[in-house]
């Protein structure tokens, strides 16, 4: 009994290939005839013709000079706590016990309180963490006034905005330089309005 070898030889089953007959195409890309080629298959796109007016790998440069918007980086005008003056003077009165509940409210405008004053808005920190901040931008601002306090080395800068919401800032140092630079900047008449100095 002739045992049938389980794998043929490279050269066996090229032969035996090339003794069978496989009809081919009239392109001659695929031997099997009922299968179409894939270039007869999918349809030809019209190509698209791009119009570059600069070079893509050039990064584009826009120059700002001669224009009139308002420059984005910000600038700090002012940035502190309340005056110095308004704690000691609170402290010093701290004493009386009618005078206590306006201590405790300048150590706490000392030491949890900033007032930020820039190019571009108006900021307010509070908490003892800073957790608590408004911002608002010098465009919404309708009116500002300014009390003294003391004999005038401090005072209190009210904003009024145009909703009508007044914002307190107390015991601000150089109250009238930051007064006038906010109306300046809201693009408001330099009529400071002022009334006379209160006590603390």
């Amino acid at each position: 009994m002739a045992s049938t070898p389980l794998f043929s030889s490279p050269a066996t089953t090229s032969a035996a290939i090339s003794n069978q007959s496989f009809p081919l195409s009239s392109n001659r890309l695929f031997p099997f005839p009922n299968i179409p080629t894939r270039s007869s298959s999918i349809p030809k796109r019209p190509l698209t013709k791009l119009h570059v007016s600069s070079p893509t790998n050039k990064p584009t440069s826009f120059s700002t000079a001669g224009t009139s918007e308002k420059p984005t980086e910000e600038t700090i005008f002012f940035d502190g706590g309340a005056h110095y003056g308004d704690l000691t003077a609170n402290l010093l009165l701290g004493f009386t016990l009618l005078w206590l509940p306006l201590t405790l409210a300048a150590v706490l405008r000392a030491f949890f309180l900033r007032y930020r004053f820039t190019n571009l808005r108006v900021t307010v920190i509070s908490g003892l963490t800073g957790q608590d901040r408004s911002d608002f931008s010098y465009k919404v601002i309708k009116d500002v006034q300014v009390v003294p306090r003391f004999i005038g080395e401090w005072g209190d800068i009210i904003i009024t905005l145009k909703d009508d919401t007044k914002v307190d800032l107390r015991s601000v140092p150089k109250f009238r330089e930051i007064a006038k630079y906010c109306l300046s900047m809201a693009e408001k008449p330099m009529v400071l309005k002022e009334s006379g100095p209160k006590g603390f």
